[in-house]
């Protein structure tokens, strides 16, 4: 009877061994399952990261945005004169005061396109807009069209307050190469463009205000003068914040071949608001 409680007492304890390493065993299978399933969940795999990095981090989120959307104000003049087919005594009679000639830029569409993958510093610029030009001529000289096209100066004295001037309106489009480098903030950028503009005249006129009699009068003639319907050149824009400058210099002469002076128009001026 004593042999047989022993017996029952080593068989028993071998029956709890056996179940304690097969409960082990079960519970090293469900955390080994469990760690390896944790991080395909929530983990960041190398595949991941590869999908990430294929086209490079970017830091510069934004789209490319050029600048030329705005209102400017420039100063004309006249450069490479040439009066060679005038008299001597008409020599210069476009001369103006460049302090009252004026060109007023109204561009009212720009559109950008950005040229670089990862960032948005380097793009082209194009867009559309208004150009009022006006040159004031000596106070008593304004222009007349001869019936072969030939403009030639006239004359014309009424009074001492006499004004005159030259106006003439286009519309304009620029296709500029822009490049701009971020000064101390990302949002702050200085940029410089260039390229080319084209430009097709909706109208011209010439106008000379006097007074007859303390009454205030005005002569407005409107025609072509010979002037090129279409008109090409060279536009430069730079600026930092809220300081904004331009220049436009033409490739062709102001008038037409042998209907005018040899002039080419130079305009020159900042930005008042950009849009």
């Amino acid at each position: 009877m004593f042999i047989n409680r022993i017996q029952l007492k080593q068989n028993l304890s071998i029956v709890f061994l056996l179940v304690f390493c097969i409960n082990s065993l079960f519970a090293q299978e469900s955390d080994t399952t469990l760690i390896m399933s944790q991080p395909s969940k929530k983990g960041l795999n190398f595949s991941d990261i590869q999908d990430l990095t294929k086209d490079g981090f970017n830091f510069w989120q934004d789209n490319f945005s050029g600048h030329f959307a705005g209102i400017d104000f420039g100063l004309n003049t006249f450069l490479n004169s040439d009066y060679s087919n005038y008299s001597s005594e008409d020599d210069g009679f476009m001369e103006n005061d460049l302090i009252r000639s004026n060109s007023l830029f109204i561009n009212l569409i720009n559109q950008s396109i950005g040229l670089q993958r990862n960032r948005n510093t380097i793009g082209l610029v194009t867009g559309l807009g208004l150009q009022l030009q006006s040159y004031r001529l000596d106070n008593n000289t304004t222009i007349f069209q001869e019936p072969f096209g030939k403009v030639i100066p006239k004359t014309l004295v009424f009074d001492d307050n006499q004004k005159s001037k030259l106006s003439v309106s286009y519309i304009v489009a620029p296709l500029l190469a822009e490049f701009q480098v971020p000064v101390r903030h990302y949002a702050n950028r200085f940029y410089f463009s260039a390229g080319l503009y084209g430009g097709i005249r909706i109208g011209s006129h010439t106008k000379i205000k006097y007074r007859v009699e303390k009454q205030k009068e005005k002569l407005k003639t409107p025609d072509n003068f010979s002037i090129h319907k279409f008109k090409y050149g060279i536009m430069a824009r730079a600026g930092y914040r809220w300081i904004n400058v331009f220049a436009t210099y033409d490739l062709q002469n102001f008038f037409k071949e042998e209907k005018g002076p040899e002039l080419t128009s130079f305009t020159f001026g900042i930005t008042l608001l950009q849009f």
